[in-house]
């Protein structure tokens, strides 16, 4: 999304201030006033007679010094302007600044100070009109900016921030892991529901439900760290295979390892020697530091408890419909004589049918994988 001038319309000043295009007109037309004025002490130098040239030529660089600093100002406004990110204070400190160099510069020179004007532009009341017009236009262009990030992003404001959220926890814990990419692969196979266990070996199913015929098979020894670290969770089957899910805290770990793919190492050693480092003591002997070194730690306790995935419009409009339906059915269902409430949707959408899925308790299974 291009931020050049037309971010200034999308940063809309609180009420009482000037506007953004208003802090810019003014340090632009300041800097003017002060550049001018410094011609005209220049130019009174070049006829000033023998007697007067050193009072002259002092005031010509005072004028000079303010005129410099007053188009300081009004570049470093605009530069302002094109970021989005800063307040509109900033904008309208620039203008401050810009004004008093001009007032300066004309004083120095002894010419109309137009510059407190200016001045008074900037401290001038809004109007009971120009709040309210202030007010409709902040809230279009606000409703204009949460349109294009949603349709960029598919969420709404507060996933968003969840999701930048997300982002800053992966780049803080990922590399704590000490993980590769072989790890996250392991997980991701758990994920589908297709990871499972059987004659000392982890194979990846072709398909859900079908334990018998092989599939890929998977790192043992990857898979035994991860279920030995908690991340993931044996739930047994009735022919006796055992498929491994991810636990809470592995689903966690792989979500934000999938945002943050820079902070997994690029080899088993590189993984391990970040694991000695993390447990490395000096009061306890070398061997104590290798066993510890190759247990996966567990993902940070304050990621766990930040971390929460963020949610698109269409999942939350999904869930909705889910809860309109359900409340729907706690209520008693059809009532002879009523309107069948229906969830909103678009013409060429179905009628919503409710999928009862069934519950299952899952156990860990405590110990080792065989």
């Amino acid at each position: 999304m291009p931020e050049t001038a037309c971010a200034i319309q999308r940063q809309i000043a609180p009420a009482g201030d000037p506007s953004p295009q208003t802090c810019l007109q003014v340090a632009r037309q300041a800097a003017i006033l002060a550049v001018t004025a410094a011609d005209e002490a220049m130019n009174a130098v070049c006829h000033s007679r023998a007697g007067a040239a050193a009072r002259l030529e002092a005031v010509m660089h005072a004028a000079h010094k303010e005129a410099v600093a007053a188009e300081k100002w009004a570049d470093r406004a605009e530069e302002y302007a094109d970021d989005p990110t800063l307040p509109n204070s900033a904008l309208l400190y620039c203008a401050r600044e810009a004004v008093d160099h001009a007032v300066r510069a004309q004083s120095a020179v002894g010419v109309e100070t137009t510059g407190t004007d200016l001045r008074a532009e900037l401290e001038r009341k809004l109007t009971a009109t120009e709040y309210a017009d202030r007010e409709t236009e902040r809230r279009r262009e606000g409703a204009e900016r949460e349109a294009e990030e949603r349709a960029v992003t598919g969420m709404d404001q507060e996933n968003r921030d969840q999701a930048a959220r997300n982002r800053h926890l992966a780049e803080g814990h990922v590399a704590e892991l000490g993980w590769t990419a072989g790890h996250v692969r392991v997980l991701e196979a758990a994920e589908s529901g297709r990871l499972y266990w059987r004659d000392g070996q982890a194979r990846q199913a072709a398909r859900h439900g079908v334990w018998k015929n092989g599939g890929r098979r998977i790192s043992r020894e990857r898979t035994e760290a991860l279920f030995a670290a908690r991340f993931l969770v044996v739930v047994p089957q009735e022919d006796g295979t055992r498929v491994l899910t991810p636990t809470p805290m592995g689903q966690a770990a792989l979500e934000l390892a999938r945002l943050h793919p820079a902070g997994l190492h690029n080899s088993d050693r590189a993984a391990y020697e970040s694991r000695f480092a993390q447990v490395r003591r000096r009061h306890k002997c070398r061997d104590d530091q290798k066993s510890a070194a190759r247990v996966l730690p567990p993902l940070d306790s304050s990621a766990r408890k930040l971390y929460r995935k963020p949610l698109l419009l269409t999942e939350q409009q999904a869930r909705a419909e889910r809860d309109a339906v359900d409340g729907w059915e706690d209520e008693g269902g059809y009532c002879p004589g009523t309107d069948t409430p229906r969830p909103a949707a678009g013409p060429a959408a179905r009628p919503a049918v409710r999928i009862i899925l069934p519950l299952h308790r899952h156990t860990a299974v405590q110990g080792a994988l065989w």
